[in-house]
């Protein structure tokens, strides 16, 4: 699997992006330095392999302005859902583009995931699906924000850190065996990006972020997370799971400092 974006390919990419391009003030030469820019990403990310556009496979649903940069929703939705074995969400201009990289397990239902994010600049979000058979398809949503990378992740580097690690779960109030089943999951943690600077001694925080999630039910795995930057503060991460059995939701999660959290939830009932 890809390893997720690192500060090497930032410094790669915007020395590849400076050689070749000119600068743009019209808008058709804004979008040919953006699809210039994602075509870079996305042979750095998947070594070269073709990446198809498509609107049936993967779908991205994301505000036009968001509302608050550090904090942008996102909705993926895979119509075609049995076929996809993983997605890729990426933020093109921000310093690491690869927000996060999911993987479902067999105790998943693909059809939705939901992530929120931070955004530092006006750009396009891509949404890559990788299908079981190992191919690759693409959609993308333009999104206005600014500033999300840097804002701080509270009003200081101490009271960001209180309870890191710290797991919630919702359920959706009706649960049935063999039915796919909404779950939210909410996780204290700060993801410092490196970018953020300490309020009293002026000073930038060091990147600490979750790299690492795995949610299983019972002995099934329902998603592999890798992580970066992009990632808001507090991640929340609404996705679907298929009840079978009495199995609880486990959460096993893991930051870049090597900090490691686990914890249990007892899923409600499930009906016939």
């Amino acid at each position: 699997m890809m390893e997720i974006v690192r500060p090497i390919f930032a410094a790669a990419l915007l020395t590849a992006i400076c050689a070749g391009s000119v600068p743009a003030a019209e808008p058709s030469q804004a979008d040919a330095q953006r699809e210039q820019r994602w075509q870079l990403i996305a042979d750095y990310l998947f070594d070269d392999r073709e990446v198809v556009p498509t609107d049936s496979l993967i779908k991205i649903d994301a505000p036009k302005r968001a509302q608050d940069a550090a904090l942008v929703p996102i909705t993926l939705t895979m119509p075609q859902k049995d076929k996809i074995k993983s997605v890729y969400l990426v933020i093109d201009d921000n310093p690491a583009p690869l927000a996060a990289h999911v993987t479902f397990g067999p105790a998943a239902d693909s059809g939705t995931l939901q992530l929120r994010v931070r955004v530092d600049t006006y750009t396009n979000v891509h949404a890559v699906a990788e299908t079981k058979d190992g191919k690759l398809f693409s959609t993308a949503a333009f999104v206005k924000a600014s500033g999300g990378c840097s804002a701080p992740s509270g009003p200081s580097d101490a009271e960001a850190m209180k309870g890191m690690g710290e797991m919630r779960i919702k359920f959706a109030e009706s649960i049935q065996q063999g039915k796919p089943a909404e779950a939210t999951l909410m996780i204290r943690h700060p993801n410092f990006s490196g970018m953020q600077m300490n309020q009293l001694t002026r000073l930038y925080t060091p990147a600490r972020y979750l790299e690492k999630m795995t949610v299983s039910y019972g002995d099934q795995t329902v998603l592999d997370i890798v992580g970066d930057i992009s990632l808001s503060t507090n991640p929340v991460i609404g996705f679907n799971f298929v009840p079978q059995g009495n199995g609880p939701i486990k959460v096993v999660a893991s930051d870049t400092k090597g900090a490691r959290w686990e914890q249990s939830f007892k899923v409600p009932p499930a009906t016939n």
